[in-house]
């Protein structure tokens, strides 16, 4: 019996799917950039069934590529146009939230759920799910606990690794290892759940998750600032987290050209103060006191900071509205640049007191490569991740076909990377290694850390079938 057949018999025709059509969502990348061919997409309803699948697939030798919300933004998520076809396993038929215990602030998902399923049935029971980003909508709690995500809200809360207390996971050989723990301390040995938390799903298959709530905030103060250098953002950083202390949420930062691509290829979108700037942050305090106490915080702050030059102009969100349609621009910007051009999107974080030398740094690094290149720059300035996006219109691009693009793309990945690596930082911070970064892994990782992980993949995945060719580089 071949695969699609055992696979058939194990989890049903319905959930096994092979037509074109079937496949042609799950078989590219969002931004149709990455795509490669699949033997099927699986579809299982549980744990049981994702263990059959894996078995099935251990058995004939077919890699099984675990498949999320496909929001990746480094080619994790969909198949390589060589290697081996394998199994797409999704898990969207995985979507129950199983429990919520607001006592003991954890909530038990299934690894399908919608980011913003999670913090919606968060909210209804007066909690929050803190880990928040632009692909919220659509990304799975399964795939964001694989990639240890980030997003906006890392200032505060953490990354997802700090948000997440237990794992159910399926083995590469179909064993299912149930550890929904809900405790804060459980010192009873290694941590398992770090193995797999950020590991891309290349050691096992994240099937649920035991989470990490907080007390859900009631009042928001929210305020739009145009400033004109990093420099004078780390500043107004350091005031507001010395006044604010763990009222700071949230810390963004852009660049004029960011908010300019937003606002001229999203409809809907504007900015949120009249005049120009070369940089624009976005601030949010969170708190469950007074919100006129919170707005009255933060005004005083602004209105220091612009006193002492910091600040160009700024807008303090008055209604829920003006706070939403603040954050909507900012949630904005991968659509925008997905729509305007080619970004060469970069992942770096250096230490906070670094990002400004790191923005001038890599953008002489890139211009020495192509003179006046743009430069997008969207920042979670504060915690150091900086996304910085050698960007290209169409046009410019297909120029770039007259010589090697990829190697371009590479060289110039490779420059912003050599900066973050000069300032002890790193190259990856949120989006993952996928296939994209393998060469970066290579490069920047002490070969001691990559024999470390390989000795990690070979015990746990001996046959290499769970997502291979991501993550690790050969060697």
């Amino acid at each position: 019996m071949d695969v699609i057949a055992e696979l058939t018999s194990l989890i049903g025709a319905d959930a096994v799917l092979t037509a074109p059509s079937d496949l042609d969502a799950v078989t590219e990348d969002w931004r149709g950039r990455y795509r490669g061919p699949a033997l099927c997409l699986a579809r299982p309803a549980n744990a049981g069934q994702v263990a059959d699948v894996v078995r099935c697939c251990a058995k004939h030798g077919v890699p099984v590529l675990p498949q999320g919300g496909n929001t990746s933004l480094c080619g994790g998520a969909v198949p390589s146009e060589t290697g081996p076809a394998p199994v797409i396993l999704s898990l969207t038929r995985m979507r129950a939230v199983r429990a919520i215990d607001p006592v003991n602030n954890t909530m038990e998902v299934e690894a399908g759920c919608v980011l913003a399923t999670v913090q919606e049935a968060a909210a209804a029971a007066g909690r929050l799910y803190p880990v928040s980003l632009g692909a919220e909508g659509s990304c799975q709690i399964g795939g964001t606990i694989a990639t240890n995500a980030g997003g906006t809200s890392v200032l505060r809360y953490g990354n997802t690794r700090e948000n997440v207390l237990g794992l159910e996971v399926v083995l590469a050989d179909g064993t299912i290892w149930s550890g929904l723990y809900g405790l804060r301390k459980n010192n009873t040995g290694y941590d398992l759940k770090h193995l797999f938390i950020g590991s891309e799903g290349t050691l096992g298959i994240i099937t649920a998750a035991t989470l990490k709530l907080h007390p859900l905030p009631t009042r928001h103060a929210v305020a739009w600032v145009g400033m004109a250098s990093p420099e004078d953002a780390l500043t107004l950083l350091t005031r507001v987290q010395e006044r604010s202390a763990a009222r700071l949420s949230a810390f963004e930062m852009i660049n004029c050209l960011q908010l300019n691509l937003v606002v001229g290829h999203v409809p809907g979108r504007r900015s949120p103060i009249e005049s120009e700037a070369d940089w624009h942050v976005l601030i949010e305090l969170s708190d469950n006191g007074s919100g006129e106490a919170l707005d009255a915080e933060l005004q005083a702050i602004l209105e220091d900071a612009f006193a002492d030059g910091l600040l160009s102009d700024a807008a303090l969100a008055s209604s829920e509205a003006q706070r939403h349609a603040m954050w909507e621009v900012r949630h904005s910007v991968s659509e925008a640049n997905k729509k305007a051009g080619v970004g060469l999107t970069t992942d770096c974080a250096v230490p906070l007191s670094a990002a400004p030398a790191f923005i001038a740094g890599a953008t002489a690094a890139v211009r020495a490569l192509v003179p006046d290149l743009p430069v997008i720059v969207v920042a979670h300035l504060g915690d150091g991740n900086v996304h910085f996006i050698p960007f290209f219109t169409f046009d410019a691009w297909e120029a770039a076909a007259s010589g090697d693009r990829d190697a371009l793309a590479a060289a110039l990945r490779h420059a912003v990377n050599d900066e973050a690596a000069r300032l002890k930082g790193t190259f990856s911070a949120e989006h993952g290694v996928g296939r994209v970064q393998l060469a970066e892994m290579a490069r920047y990782k002490p070969p001691a850390e990559l024999a470390l992980m390989r000795t990690v993949k070979q015990a746990l995945d001996p046959q290499n079938i769970l997502n291979p060719g991501r993550l690790l580089p050969p060697g």
